[in-house]
């Protein structure tokens, strides 16, 4: 899957009515997921592991945990 970026309000004078598109590389992780083999919550920034907390020790709200692993599970 590739992602497409438009930039609406480029510096490039030669067509201002036509949007410019460039091609993005794969989408990078980015806040909490829930790890189905580990059963923890984990926060990515920029696609890297930066805090993981058990599922058994979680703290959050109940509702926001189950949302978390019916929506967001890797």
């Amino acid at each position: 899957m590739t992602v497409e970026q438009l930039l609406l309000f480029s510096e490039s004078r030669s067509d201002p009515r036509q949007p410019k598109i460039i091609a993005v590389g794969p989408g990078v992780l980015n806040g909490f997921y829930y790890e189905l083999s580990s059963r923890k919550f984990v926060s990515f920034v920029q696609g890297r592991r930066y805090y993981e907390i058990p599922a058994s020790r979680c703290k959050f709200d109940r509702g926001w945990q189950e949302k978390l692993k019916r929506e967001r599970s890797i």
